[in-house]
Parts: structure tokens; sequence; C-alpha cells
């Protein structure tokens, strides 16, 4: 863990190239990118990646063919059986199934799914594969709850070195029994989950600070006694010096540093003033994309106002993500109406936000182009300062800056629309835990009202006063809270897949 831009990733890749000393019989994965568009299926992208198995498969049908009762063969079937190889596919397709993949999309084409799915696919072939170490970076960012969960409760167990990335505190708490903090180029290592680890820095730079307090009161003392003994009489004069001595020796064995905290950034979303209810009425609505297609939704009836807090849950294709697109008006129902006050604003995060981003323009240039109304560049500096993008960063091309930074500017736009409403899709992808709770506190701080779709637990804790399920073309509210759902899921889990539970049971 560590704030943004401390190198958390290079560090990772480091490793996962060699550049650090490992001995040479840890063998390393390092998942970094998504799968490439190809004609081949989920399963058979995940089967492949095992190569010493498929080697010894199209060795051993050579050899059938040549000598059925060679011993070469033998030891090839012993050495299959110790890979498992015949329970090689339904390994495949139980891991694929845990990140949302239904038997039937396990066999469509890889160019036929989004850039999120193919990074599962290439998740699994990680996981399949069992490696020494794993290297995983912010391996939760194109998952849902329900994934997220089934991974969470997939790492528990991992029985070799797992070096993880991730801004999700609960996935973290969940998986990890050691935490490596990464500050100022130095890794101070901490025993425990995360939440251990908040408990045991704090207390660490609490005793760091009354130190250093301490050694500088002391200091003080003896350079003060020396300027004012240091000239007078001989007994004093010695004091002085010997006092002189241990003020050296103090200077010179290295003296306590103040704890520098990482900086705080406060996120803002502009007062939006008042709108009587109801401002946005769904009535009736039914929703599919296309003539012949699936119902999406079927005879939905709800309002929200500027008190609403919700975030909406369920599996993916569940059409989250429809009904906020519906809601703004991007999409059109095919039955039914939505009804929405004449003066509402809307504001929708979402992944694909950094698009429409001018790449040539710095932050600066682009929010000044956007708001024109802003004629001061320092106000400008100062709006988008808020949201924790500094100096230079301010004034270089968006497309130099990282995805974190581009998401920062997202921000930046969408708060200065001045919505009523926000509506944010997975607007955790890309952040850090620090500006996760940033913007946690802006939108509670928020006068207007907000649904919000992520995968992120604790966020959806911090910020949701309800929590709705869509599933089963309807949207039900859940009667608990979000931790409440989150062991429904595991419950689910189990359900479906047995091993888990053997896992669980054995740690």
């Amino acid at each position: 863990v560590g704030c943004l831009h401390t190198g958390k990733s290079m560090l990772l890749s480091a490793i996962g190239k060699r550049e650090v000393p490992i001995p040479e019989h840890i063998d390393i994965y390092h998942l970094t990118r998504e799968m490439p568009p190809s004609d081949k299926t989920p399963l058979q992208c995940v089967m492949e990646v095992d190569t010493e198995r498929a080697m010894l498969e199209r060795e051993a049908e050579r050899l059938a063919h040549e000598d059925a009762e060679c011993e070469k063969l033998l030891e090839l079937y012993e050495r299959l059986e110790e890979l498992d190889a015949d329970k090689a596919e339904a390994r495949a397709s139980r891991i694929l199934h845990g990140l949302g993949f239904t038997p039937a999309m396990q066999r469509k084409k890889l160019k036929d799914f989004s850039g999120g799915w193919r990074m599962r696919v290439a998740l699994a072939r990680a996981l399949f594969i069992r490696p020494f170490m794993l290297l995983l970076d912010e391996p939760t960012n194109h998952l849902d709850l329900d994934a997220c969960v089934w991974l969470e409760e997939e790492l528990k167990t991992f029985k070799r070195i797992l070096v993880l990335i991730s801004h999700s505190q609960d996935f973290l708490n969940g998986v990890c029994t050691n935490i490596i903090h990464m500050h100022n180029r130095k890794l101070k290592y901490y025993t425990g989950n995360y939440d251990q680890y908040v408990k045991t820095r704090l207390e660490l730079e609490e005793n760091q600070m009354k130190r250093f307090h301490w050694e500088q009161d002391q200091i003080a003392h003896m350079k003060n006694y020396i300027a004012r003994f240091g000239h007078g009489s001989a007994k004093l004069a010695r004091q002085a010096q010997s006092k002189e001595k241990t003020l050296q020796k103090m200077m010179a064995s290295g003296l306590t540093e103040r704890v520098v905290n990482d900086k705080t950034l406060s996120f803002y979303f502009p007062p939006c003033g008042k709108i009587p209810p109801p401002v946005i009425m769904v009535q009736n609505v039914s929703f599919k994309y296309t003539k012949d297609g699936p119902w999406i939704y079927n005879n939905l009836e709800f309002g929200i106002d500027l008190d609403t807090r919700v975030a909406l849950v369920g599996p993916n294709g569940a059409g989250k993500s429809t009904l906020l697109k519906l809601l703004t008006g991007e999409l059109l129902p095919t039955d039914g109406m939505i009804r929405k006050h004449s003066h509402v604003k809307i504001g929708r995060y979402h992944q694909h936000l950094q698009e429409q981003l001018d790449l040539d323009l710095s932050p600066l240039e682009y929010m000044m182009k956007c708001y024109p109304e802003i004629k001061e560049k320092e106000e400008m500096r100062k709006i988008i300062g808020r949201y924790g993008l500094t100096g230079k960063q301010q004034v270089s091309p968006i497309r130099n800056l990282s995805d974190g930074q581009k998401c920062r500017v997202c921000f930046a736009w969408l708060a200065w629309q001045n919505p009523h409403m926000l509506f944010l899709d997975e607007p955790t992808n890309h952040l850090d835990i620090e500006t996760i709770d940033a913007l946690a506190d802006a939108i509670n701080e928020f006068e207007g009202g907000m649904m919000l779709v992520s995968h992120d637990f604790r966020l959806i804790q911090q910020v949701a006063q309800e929590i709705w399920v869509c599933e089963k073309q309807t949207i039900t509210k859940w009667q608990g809270d979000i931790l409440a759902y989150k062991e429904h899921l595991k419950s689910k889990l189990v359900d479906e897949d047995p091993q888990l539970t053997k896992k669980t049971h054995n740690v």
C-alpha cells in the first residue's frame, strides 16, 4: 500500500522482471494486461496457459500411436496424473464461473468480449497456473461484487506467495496476512491485515512523534546550556563541554524524524440548491436493447429525489449501468415513462468519461475551455488542486497523466457541472485508498442525491443509506446493510461451489 505514484506498480513489475534477486526455482506470474481479442474461447485461453500439461498431452498422444506399451509413456501418464490433467478443464471452468462467466460465455470467442471481460480471462489464467509467486495489480478493477467475493475467498487460501496492490480495503482485509507500506522510496513491513496495519501504524507514529519531541527538547535544552555556560567558570564550562559531546553523539547516532503524513485530499461537490420531490419519477418502465432481445427490466416503478443515497448491486449484466443510462436519458424506455423535474441537472461518472478528455490539452486548459465563465487561471488552479492535481500535473498534457490522475480531471469536470444528482458508475477504478475516502467524504457532504454502482464494499458502506438489488428484470430493496449482502453472496457461492467450503475449513 502507499499513496498514488509512490511506485507500487513499478516495484511489482521489477519483481516480475526479476530486476530484484529472486531464486531461479521460484516461478513468477505477473498479471499485467487483458487477453488480446482472438478467435479462441475463454476456456481455451485458460487451458493453454498450462504449457507443461499441453506439451505432455501432445507427447503422450504421439507415443501412444507408436508404441502403447513403452515405459516413457507410463512416466508421462504419471506426470499428467500429478498435474490433474483430466480435471484441468473442470478446474478452468470453475475459475471462469467464479469470475462471472456462464457456460455459454466460456465458449464464446474472445474478440466478442469487452476489455474488462478479457481482463477476467487473464486473471483466470493466473489463478489456473498456481505459480509459486503471483503478482496482482488491482485485480478487482474490472469485477462486480459477486466476482470480488469469489476472488477474495479463492485468494484467502492461496498456498503460495501472493503480492497484490489493491484500493479495496475490504478485499485487503479478507486476503492479506502482511502489509508492506511504501513511503519515500522505503518499504516498511507490518503483520496482519489492512485494519491491523492502520492501527499499528498509528501507534508507531504516535510513539515516533513523542520521541521526536523529547529529542528536540533535549537538544534545545543542551544548546541553551552550552550557549549560557560554555564560557563561564571552569566547572560550568566542563559541564557544558560534556553536554556538547552528548549532543554530538546524539546527532551522530541519528535523530528521530518528524512523522510526515501522506498528503490529504478534499474532494468537493458544489451546493446544488433545492428541488422539490419527486425529482425523477419512473413509471411502469420496461426496457430491452433490441426488439428480439431479452427484457432487462420489466415494470419498474420508483421515485428518487435529493435525499436519495442508493447503491445498486447485483450480478453482471443485470442492468445496473443500464438503469443509470435510462435515468439520465442516454437510453429511452421500451415501455413506460421517466419524468424528470425540468431544472434537474444530472452528473454521471463512468469508465468512459476519460475518452471525452482532450489529451493534447493540460487539465488547466481543458477546464478553462469547459468552463469559460471562470476567467482567472489562479482560481481554476485552486479548483483543480482540490482534486489532488498539483503544480506540474495541472499544466502537462493530459495524455502524460496516469489513469488515476485522468480520473481526477474527470471528477473536477463533473463537480463543476454543478449537478443535483450524482450517478457514479464504478468511480473507484484507478483511485487509491486515500482518494476513495476523500470521495466518500465529499459525497456525504453533498446536498443532492446519489446513486452508486461499485465493487468497493467499503465505499458503499460509507455513503449508501439503501441497497437496491438489480436482478431478474426488477429492483428490490435489500433489507440489511452491505456487509449482510456480502455474507449473503458468500453463502450463495458456497452452495454453488462446494470446493470453497472445503478450502475455508482448512484454514
